[in-house]
């Protein structure tokens, strides 16, 4: 009897699974030393293949520029480990006698780890080299688009751990892809947690699924031109990063917004690095390419070039264009240019002040991206302040490329390929995930004070022996309650 291809699939994820879970509970015999030493292997050997797997995701998916890819590559291999090199993950993580408290690591278990197409080699070393960081196996679910090279990446680095000595199975990829199949992974009893990067339908899935979830939404950030910012450099800035990879990365800039009154400047210096402002007629032309019937990104001009999408469109730009360029006033689902675009495409927007242009930021965000990632470019601390205080974000990149700044590269941020947007962008964290955030802290904590040094010492006083039984008491009034209060704080404060 042969299976349809969706069994054939459930039951290859529940044979995982089973693989994986006996993988961890041999894993988690390890020393931190041992851990640490297996994480470099695994790194090292993801580096040397970087170049290769770079081309490979190029030609499988189309998107991008093979170049960058190695960039992130390198990001998501030995940027990570060296910034995970002395954090510690593996059993007792921190003692503090003097208080009486400690904490040991638990590994999550199994990591069922979703792979987007736009960075899949990059983000499949990311993933796996944090779980083995944190003590955990992982089952690795590739976006169709691009399981070649998820399945190539994963194979460098199951090699490099299987050299290393780890455990069979410590590293798997699902190759019978199905919507049954990551279903299934995302399900499973033995399932940890997931790690869900891609479409906002996905990571939905992964937080409808019964099993904890670290999903990223998708990205939408403006960037804020100031009236004190260093203007040549913003631009700068802001091209770097949306040509980087032609802008796949969800923390690129989307939009430029900037003040009335350095409007020229801003625009001439756009146009001398290389943004093309199309007129009217190709902004409509273009606008058609952005989204598809169902009001979803269209996945045609991701990652794809300026004169490529130029071309689909049926518009002329010079050979020289870095970037579309798209003069805006509206923001909303039904205007495509105040949404995601994963491609060298940015709307302008001008706004009469500093104070007008955070809420048009406010209301890009609120339309898409809440929670994720916007820039500011500006010399005025009182600004900046200002935007941390208010924005609806996770990070707030100061003068800096959003795309490269966003994931630590030219950040102090944590580097990381998956970016939490907190709960205002319905995620489960707002940091740059890593090691910490797949694994559970055990709390052991001393006894430092008895239940008499709780009670108000009137009460206390009548409490001859634990035999003693309950005191009585005529009642207790507000002063009474407020008095015990300070006695417990002094009490807590005398401990440390």
């Amino acid at each position: 009897m042969v299976l349809d291809k969706d069994l054939q699939s459930i039951q290859e994820v529940r044979d995982l699974m089973k693989n994986a879970k006996t993988a961890q509970k041999e894993l988690s015999k390890y020393s931190q030393a041992q851990i640490d030493e297996l994480v470099e292997k695994v790194c090292q050997a993801c580096v040397e293949n970087a170049e290769k797997l770079a081309k490979m995701a190029a030609e499988e998916t189309g998107f991008g520029i093979w170049q960058d890819k190695v960039v992130k590559n390198l990001l998501g291999s030995r940027i990570v480990t060296d910034y995970m090199r002395n954090m510690k993950t593996v059993g007792i993580i921190k003692e503090d006698r003097e208080n009486g408290l400690m904490e040991v690591a638990v590994p999550v278990g199994v990591v069922a780890a979703l792979i987007p197409s736009t960075n899949p080699t990059s983000t499949t070393m990311f993933k796996g080299l944090i779980s083995i960081k944190s003590g955990n196996s992982i089952v690795i679910s590739p976006h169709p688009n691009a399981k070649k090279c998820i399945l190539e990446t994963v194979a460098v680095m199951r090699e490099a751990a299987d050299k290393a000595g780890a455990p069979k199975n410590l590293i798997q990829c699902i190759e019978t892809t199905t919507i049954q199949a990551t279903n299934e992974l995302m399900k499973h009893p033995d399932t940890g947690v997931i790690l869900a990067t891609g479409g906002e339908a996905m990571v939905k899935a992964a937080y409808s699924s019964g099993n904890p979830a670290i999903g990223v939404g998708p990205g939408n950030g403006p960037a804020f031109i100031e009236r004190s910012a260093d203007i040549p450099m913003a631009i700068k800035h802001i091209l770097d990063s949306k040509t980087f990879d032609n802008g796949t990365i969800c923390a690129s800039e989307q939009s430029i917004v900037t003040e009335k009154c350095i409007q020229d400047q801003v625009l001439k210096e756009l146009q001398r690095q290389g943004g093309y402002l199309m007129d009217e007629q190709q902004s409509k032309k273009v606008e058609k390419m952005i989204m598809r019937a169902n009001n979803t990104m269209n996945p045609a001009i991701v990652g794809k070039s300026v004169q490529v999408i130029a071309d689909m469109a049926g518009i002329q730009v010079p050979k020289e264009a870095r970037v579309l360029v798209s003069m805006q006033t509206e923001v909303g689902k039904k205007y495509p240019y105040s949404r995601e675009k994963l491609c060298p495409i940015l709307a302008f927007f001008v706004e009469d002040n500093w104070e007008s242009a955070c809420e048009k930021c406010i209301a890009i965000l609120e339309n898409e991206g809440a929670g994720h990632t916007m820039t500011i470019h500006s010399q005025d601390e009182a600004v900046i302040r200002e935007f941390a205080l208010k924005k609806p974000i996770s990070r707030l990149l100061v003068n800096t490329p959003g795309a490269l700044g966003g994931v630590g590269a030219t950040t102090k941020l944590a580097p990381a390929l998956t970016l939490g947007c907190g709960a205002v962008g319905g995620s489960a964290t707002s940091d740059n995930v890593g090691p910490m955030n797949l694994i559970n802290i055990r709390r052991v904590a001393w006894g430092v004070r008895e239940l008499e040094q709780l009670r108000p010492q009137k009460a206390a006083a009548g409490v001859s022996s634990p035999a003693a039984g309950p005191v009585q008491s005529e009642g207790i009034t507000q002063a009474d309650i407020e008095r015990i209060a300070r006695e417990v704080l002094q009490n807590i404060l005398k401990q440390r």
